[in-house]
Order: structure tokens, then C-alpha cells, then sequence
């Protein structure tokens, strides 16, 4: 059996704003750049923000401490709320889509669906799922996969072919309920990044996201988004 296997998204606003249309979310929220790590250029961002998208390089370095996080977190736990939609990752490539689901799923209490909204149906449908069943319904719900591939098509570079090994990655950054959670589906659970509020949440997830910076120094190919309030 092929794996699933999808055309990865980019970290475009057009591209993300424009497949949450299709997906039937109502546009007052919207994907902008991030452009920089430094309160200036953060103070550009419209406000408030309910969530970041984070596009990272899967370097050695990265899976070293991927490795380390997750044995440290087994050992010692962390507290991880029940009302935080977490989903995990089994096809190729669909972290972009994963990650805007983790961002939309975690944010129902802003967001407005319209009411033929697929992506409402796929949360409404799997909110009493296990992560696992979630990651197996997304395999066979069509009408999000379809939307994926017509959104992949959409960026501006040429989109490469489905069998390039891509290592770039997704994740999402979320607050629910005063705690600022990174859900990335290849890992086996949120990971709790402590407190946060809705007036603070940007700033403590660029935190974040300068760690992940910080452990590949070498790197360049970083790329954040905000869904913030239009």
C-alpha cells in the first residue's frame, strides 16, 4: 500500500488565506507574514493573534532534540488540557494542512464558519477521536485533501513533484485556556511551552519560535505566520 502522500504547502498568506476559504471559514481571520523575530517589526502585526504556523527545517540537529524533548517529557509529564484538539500526522506531507487544522480546531470560540463549512464538519465529526483516528479520518475525508492539493498548486514557486523528499516542516502554536501548546503531528503529544494569555500570545510564541532558531544557527529556512484578526 502507497503511503499517503501529499504536495507540500507554503508558508504563504495568500495561499493559506485562500484555502481557508475554500474550507468554508468566515474571513475575519486571516494568515499575515511574520517578518521578523524583533518588537518592531512585531508591532506590525495586526493584533490579536490566536495562532502561528511555524515553517522549520527537520535537520539532524532538530530530531536529536526531538528525541531528547520527548523521553524528557515521558519521564517527568506535563500538563496537557483536555479541550486542546490535537491530531497526529500519517500522511506524507500534510503538515501544512495539519497545522491550519491545529490552528483553526484550537480557536473555535473566535473563528465563524460558513455553514457548508467543510473543515467544521471534518472538527465536529472527529471531536470525540483519539489523535490516531483523527490522522485516519483526514486520509479519507476528501474534500480537505482536495482543497490541499488545489491550495499546493496555488504558491508561487512551482510546487515540487509529490515524491521529493521535502524537510521542511510545520507546526502549530496555539493558547488554550492560558497555556501556550506547540501541536506538531509527528510527535506523540502537544508540548506544553507554559503559560500565555491572549494579549501576551504572540510574543510568548515567538519565544518559541526563536528556540527553534537558535538550535540551527546555520539555518535560514525559517518562516512564520500569523492568523490574526482582520
Amino acid at each position: 500500500m502507497e503511503p499517503h502522500r501529499w504536495l507540500p504547502l507554503e508558508a504563504n498568506p495568500d495561499v493559506t488565506n485562500q484555502f481557508l476559504k475554500q474550507l468554508g471559514i468566515h474571513p475575519a481571520w486571516q494568515f499575515v507574514d511574520v517578518y521578523g523575530m524583533e518588537p518592531e517589526l512585531l508591532s506590525m502585526v495586526p493584533r490579536p493573534v490566536c495562532a502561528i504556523l511555524l515553517l522549520f527545517p527537520v535537520t539532524e540537529k532538530y530530531e536529536t532534540f526531538r528525541t531528547e524533548e520527548e523521553e524528557k517529557i515521558k519521564a517527568q509529564g506535563q500538563e496537557v488540557k483536555s479541550s486542546v484538539y490535537f491530531m497526529k500526522q500519517t500522511i506524507s506531507n500534510a503538515c501544512g494542512t495539519i497545522g491550519l487544522i491545529h490552528a483553526i480546531a484550537n480557536n473555535r470560540d473566535k473563528i465563524s464558519f460558513e455553514t457548508d463549512s467543510s473543515l467544521k464538519r471534518f472538527l465536529d465529526d472527529s471531536s470525540t477521536m483519539s489523535p490516531e483516528e483523527r490522522a485516519k479520518y483526514l486520509e479519507t475525508y476528501e474534500a480537505i485533501r482536495v482543497t490541499h492539493e488545489s491550495s499546493a498548486h496555488e504558491g508561487q514557486t512551482e510546487a515540487p513533484s509529490i515524491d521529493e523528499k521535502v524537510d521542511l516542516h510545520f507546526i502549530a502554536l496555539v493558547n488554550v485556556d492560558g497555556i501556550l501548546y506547540e501541536l506538531d503531528g509527528r510527535k506523540p503529544f502537544p508540548i506544553n511551552h507554559g503559560q500565555s494569555s491572549d494579549d501576551t500570545f504572540l510574543e510568548d510564541a515567538v519565544e518559541v519560535c526563536k528556540k527553534f532558531m537558535d538550535r540551527d544557527p546555520d539555518e535560514l529556512r525559517f518562516n512564520a505566520i500569523a492568523l490574526a484578526a482582520a
